[in-house]
């Protein structure tokens, strides 16, 4: 991601003290981004991801184990199907997003 790109995607927190140390993280190397898809699939991955704060996170989840902090919490998990729907947009083009 570049930095523009980092800021555009995280917009929504540009006011929260840990905007810059999550754009600086988003942009230090290259990302994986991916559109799941499932029954109940942001429920389901929020819950496999854990918390954004990993000292919050649960046992097991994937922020608990490779987080830093909450600007570096290791995976981004969109909070809802409206979000994912935006978010896999910003990521792909509608021709590279397939649907079974």
């Amino acid at each position: 991601m570049t930095t523009a790109d980092a800021e555009a995607f995280y917009a929504i927190h540009k006011e929260r003290p840990f905007f810059g140390e999550l754009v600086e993280y988003m942009t230090r190397g290259p990302i994986v981004a991916a559109i799941l898809e499932k029954e109940n699939a942001v429920e389901d991955f929020r819950a496999l991801i854990g918390a954004t704060n990993p000292e919050e996170a649960a046992e097991g989840t994937i922020r608990k184990l490779y987080a830093a902090s909450i600007g570096e919490n290791a995976v981004h998990g969109s909070d809802s199907d409206e979000n994912a729907a935006i978010e896999g947009a910003f990521h792909f083009s509608g021709r590279e997003i397939f649907s079974l």
